[in-house]
């Protein structure tokens, strides 16, 4: 069962250190990320630490939506979220950019954004919601923390009537048979240089009971 002193909230900007913190040991070995940001040239970690701080940065600046999971007031599990209308913003916006080539370098800058454009160009025509980033702290996996997460956003996102679902990507072959056990089925894959970028997709349940009638 999923741990009962876990508290699902939602998240403004000042819990950005925390969630920082968080997504960074959440990703700091994710196959993706390692590709993206050059894990065998010397200081990688930094480059994430930089990658993840823009995002979440970036995130609460435009006021989109976060979820988080919390234990004793600790950010343990938390997923950002972009609503359908806004899941491109980010990207867009020329600070970010510039921020991410001052801190990450042309390179690992223009490998994300070919990241992030390859995985857009494989989503489903509709309104979806769509998960940047997300991620359970490596110190609390294995304890059904990311299934009570996903249910929680689930049941977040299904308020919105005219979305049609999730959407999320991994490149963790790790988590593939978790996804699918959420609910979740594969609609695209992305090669990612010598990664293979697995697109995901979760019916909101007003279009899953439509389905099934």
């Amino acid at each position: 069962m999923p741990n009962s002193l876990a508290e699902i909230r939602m998240l403004d900007s000042g819990y950005a250190r925390e969630a920082r913190s968080l997504l960074y040991h959440a990703y700091r070995h994710d196959p993706t990320f390692a590709y993206l940001f050059e894990a065998e040239r010397p200081g990688y970690d930094q480059r994430v630490r930089a990658t993840v701080r823009e995002l979440v940065q970036q995130h609460f600046v435009e006021d989109l939506p976060a979820i988080g999971l919390l234990i004793d007031d600790r950010l343990i599990g938390m997923a950002l979220i972009a609503p359908p209308q806004r899941r491109m913003d980010i990207t867009e916006s020329w600070s970010w950019r510039m921020r991410m080539l001052l801190s990450t370098g042309f390179r690992c800058t223009k490998r994300y954004l070919e990241y992030h454009e390859a995985v857009i160009t494989c989503l489903p025509p509709g309104p979806y919601h769509v998960l940047p980033l997300l991620g359970v702290h490596p110190q609390y996996q294995g304890q059904q923390l990311g299934e009570q997460l996903l249910e929680a956003l689930h049941n977040w996102c299904a308020e919105d009537a005219s979305s049609q679902g999730v959407v999320l990507d991994t490149g963790n072959p790790h988590y593939l048979a978790f996804y699918q056990r959420q609910g979740y089925e594969e609609i695209g894959q992305v090669a990612i240089g010598p990664i293979i970028e697995h697109v995901f997709f979760h019916p909101s349940p007003q279009l899953a009971v439509k389905a099934s009638a």
